[in-house]
């Protein structure tokens, strides 16, 4: 599974979400999952969310997935410049 191919089953799943996913060996993953629907959202629930997304895959195709979940405010006020 490519990094592409995941990134599609996760927009499928969660629509406008801006999403970065990167391998190095195409089983495992990092991603990087930036939408507004995980407002108000715990750790573990923005997580279950994720991997609903991405059903069989996970344990499967995917070996490893590490997640990283932000609303556009928590993306926004991590990446200002300081200053």
């Amino acid at each position: 599974m490519s990094p592409n191919e995941i990134s599609s089953l996760i927009s499928k799943g969660i629509e406008g979400a801006n999403i970065d996913v990167r391998s190095d060996d195409n089983t495992h993953f990092e991603a990087i999952i930036i939408t507004d629907i995980f407002e108000k959202k715990s750790l573990i629930q923005r997580h279950q969310m994720v991997y609903g997304c991405l059903g069989s895959a996970m344990g499967n195709e995917i070996h490893a997935l590490s997640l990283k979940t932000y609303t556009n405010n928590e993306w926004h006020s991590m990446n200002l410049p300081n200053g």
